[in-house]
């Protein structure tokens, strides 16, 4: 057996860990595996069916300190910063789950993040301390049906009910695509307060149950089936002068704070499906024979997978450079940008040649690398379309 093969076959296809990865978050990262192992595998397929992934796994998750690596320790955190979501994220997208990774990870990073970033410390103190045990979960509301990437684009307005700046706010408008919209407990929503384009836009903390916010519906999706998707509508939504986060009229330059580690996670999400899409595929041709021989003693499939194994070592190397510069207080929106562009296109291919490998069975509902294809394809859309990165990186060049 090739060398390459039999490490494959002994310990998965699995790259070490740069040099610069601390042993802590090498203990984290079996912590995950663990977790996915025991956790997600074994009950997966039956939240693909339902459409939800059930509560107690959010709670389960914050019990191991697991929903807080983005907060201080003074509220329920743990502050590990953006290498250890890195870590959180390339482990929990192995459980070939897509929908598990996206609901966890929009939790933890996407959403409740912002609150660390922006909040103020009574709306850190109220929030953030559920929010990491996985009492509260939260999503982000930005998207709108007509416009995705272009943010600055959103039609939801809010308004003050009145003079002063401790008058209520009152919310009209409508969500797409939002994840954790119909299951989840607090929304971080993007509205218009000011004037056209960027400068006029604002964050807000409504809790979902808040009279006027209701779920026009729940989406049916391509994939990611396991995560909760909503159209949500808000009709004359009153919250308090204290739900404003961030300040009025700064929410955009949040927003692509936001954007900018969601981009990095997504890096970490194509590095690790596509390792996991290729460690299938390495222990499925070893074993499938035609014409006399194994797959993998074709000559072709060993260097097609050797090509697709590079390409993800390519974009792993860039996301873990990426968030150790992060974690270094260095600027990197031109690496997330990159990462954005180029990592889903490449797991597209990753995913696709696998299942080519696979033949017959890889197009069969049920198998995980015809599951992974389909969740795969949200990735060149969702944080920024892989034609709106392109031209965020030609800006920095």
């Amino acid at each position: 057996m090739n060398a390459f093969a039999q490490t494959s076959a002994e310990k998965g296809f699995r790259l070490p860990d740069p040099d610069f990865v601390p042993e802590e978050l090498k203990m984290l990262r079996d912590q995950v595996r663990r977790f996915v192992e025991t956790e997600i595998q074994p009950h997966a397929e039956a939240w693909e069916e339902a459409g939800e992934i059930p509560r107690e796994v959010f709670a389960k998750l914050g019990a191991l300190g697991l929903l807080g690596m983005q907060h201080a320790e003074e509220y329920g955190g743990t502050a590990m910063g953006a290498l250890a979501s890195v870590v959180f994220g390339e482990e929990l997208s192995r459980s070939t789950f897509g929908g598990v990774t996206a609901s966890v990870t929009v939790h933890t990073d996407m959403s409740a993040s912002h609150i660390s970033r922006v909040g103020t410390p009574e709306q850190k103190a109220q929030w953030l301390p559920r929010i990491c045990a996985g009492e509260v979960v939260c999503a982000i509301a930005v998207t709108e049906a007509g416009g995705g990437s272009d943010v600055a684009a959103l039609r939801t307005k809010a308004r003050r009910d009145g003079p002063g700046e401790d008058a209520d706010w009152i919310i009209d408008g409508s969500k797409m695509f939002i994840t954790n919209g119909v299951y989840g407990d607090l929304l971080i929503v993007g509205a218009r307060t000011g004037g056209e384009g960027a400068r006029g836009l604002s964050l807000f903390l409504v809790p979902r149950d808040t009279p006027g916010v209701s779920v026009a519906q729940k989406l049916s999706k391509h994939g990611w089936l396991s995560s909760d998707t909503a159209e949500l509508y808000f009709d004359s939504v009153r919250v308090p002068a204290s739900a404003l986060l961030g300040g009025e009229n700064r929410g955009f330059y949040a927003i692509m704070q936001g954007f900018e580690h969601e981009r990095l996670m997504i890096g970490a999400f194509s590095a690790g499906e596509g390792a996991k899409a290729i460690e299938l595929t390495l222990d499925y041709v070893r074993q499938r024979r035609a014409f006399g021989k194994t797959i993998w003693d074709q000559q072709a499939t060993r260097q097609r997978l050797a090509t697709l194994a590079s390409q993800v070592a390519m974009v792993r190397a860039l996301v873990y450079q990426t968030a150790q510069a992060l974690d270094g207080g260095r600027p990197v929106s031109l690496e997330t940008a990159m990462i954005k562009s180029t990592a889903p296109e490449i797991l597209h291919d990753v995913v696709h040649g696998c299942l080519q490998l696979h033949g017959g069975t890889g197009y069969m509902r049920g198998t995980p690398i015809e599951r992974m294809a389909r969740d795969a394809r949200i990735l060149r859309i969702g944080g920024g379309a892989t034609e709106v990165m392109l031209e965020e990186v030609a800006k920095r060049i």
